[in-house]
């Protein structure tokens, strides 16, 4: 698939948006086959200015994606592979003294990227993983006192497997907090897993990945995605939403206010996707699982109950009332 050279200087419009975020699904699915959801959701949290975690069993393509996602985008990428022995300073980057100059100067790390692939965050230390706070909520760098900021567009995306394999350390609160969605892989249809035989037999499809975009058109369509119309009630169904899972027995952890930002900006962009200037609440109920569940602790009788987040953030979904209207934003209204 070519790539786009011709987007202009100007602001982009949401037509825009939703053409360039199908032509980088396109692209993604030349190398994951029969994974659209998880291929759109990616696309939608780029949009979102957001951060996204890629959590499944080994082999099921994880890291397949997050290279496939990178690539489609012509920008600089950084992979960090995260080890039990990965320091801070590996993320961050670290000062140096120069005996030329007779000075320290800043060497930086590999978190200085417009996309970063973490392969398997959770197999190091929390130690390490906490590099990787601040970096992701301000979208900066402080080494020795001195701040650096990071170029934009700037997301993470990384992989990990579910904590109970062996050798991993499960994420710390804070840090799932930053992550603006997760998403599963699952396991291939037969006809999607056949596709692969014969794609991946060979050369991998990965290498023939051409970009279709760069990131300066990225940063462009993000903008636009900014214009999205959310009307009062469908802001208000949103709260609704966080609020219920800090009220549940079910739950001893609920939302932060983070995460209900987290919610409108993918809503925003589900909705440029989707063509539409204005955010429904159907697009909150399609994306309150995978932006909410990960950053809920269950309560002990909902483990032993054997019940997961996400069955309770559909739950919560079937309680709390959901607006009758929501009215469409004229062209060149603000919102």
């Amino acid at each position: 698939m070519p790539r786009r050279t011709d987007h202009p200087l100007a602001a982009v419009d949401l037509d825009e948006v939703a053409n360039e975020a199908a032509r980088i699904v396109a692209a993604i699915e030349t190398v994951i086959e029969g994974k659209t959801e998880p291929v759109r959701l990616a696309v939608t949290v780029l949009l979102a200015e957001g951060h996204l975690l890629i959590e499944d069993v080994p082999g099921v393509g994880k890291t397949m994606l997050a290279k496939a996602f990178a690539r489609a985008i012509d920008s600089t990428v950084h992979r960090i592979q995260f080890t039990p022995d990965l320091l801070p300073s590996d993320v961050t980057g670290v000062c140096v003294y120069n005996q030329e100059t007779r000075d320290f100067e800043f060497k930086p790390g590999a978190i200085f990227a417009n996309i970063v692939v973490g392969d398997e965050i959770n197999r190091a230390s929390p130690k390490t993983q906490s590099a990787l706070l601040e970096c992701m909520e301000e979208r900066q760098v402080t080494v020795d006192s001195v701040t650096y900021l990071l170029e934009a567009p700037f997301m993470v995306i990384a992989t990990q497997n579910p904590v109970d394999m062996e050798g991993t350390y499960p994420l710390p609160e804070a840090q799932r907090d930053r992550f603006t969605a997760r998403l599963a892989m699952g396991y291939p249809s037969p006809a999607a897993e056949l596709a692969m035989l014969d794609n991946h037999s060979g050369d991998s499809p990965l290498d023939d990945l051409e970009p279709v975009t760069d990131g300066l058109y990225v940063a462009k369509l993000i903008d636009a995605v900014r214009t999205v119309h959310i009307s009062d009630d469908v802001r208000r169904y949103a709260v609704d939403l966080v609020t219920a899972t800090r009220s549940t027995p079910e739950l001893r952890l609920g939302a932060s206010p983070r995460a209900t930002l987290h919610l409108m900006r993918t809503a925003r962009a589900k909705a440029a996707l989707a063509g539409r200037d204005f955010v429904l609440p159907d697009d909150l109920q399609e994306l309150a699982v995978p932006v909410l569940a990960h950053r809920l602790l269950p309560a002990a009788e909902t483990q032993v109950a054997r019940r997961s987040t996400s069955d309770v953030v559909n739950d919560l979904l079937a309680q709390v009332p959901v607006p009758r209207t929501a009215p469409r934003r004229t062209r060149g209204a603000s919102g």
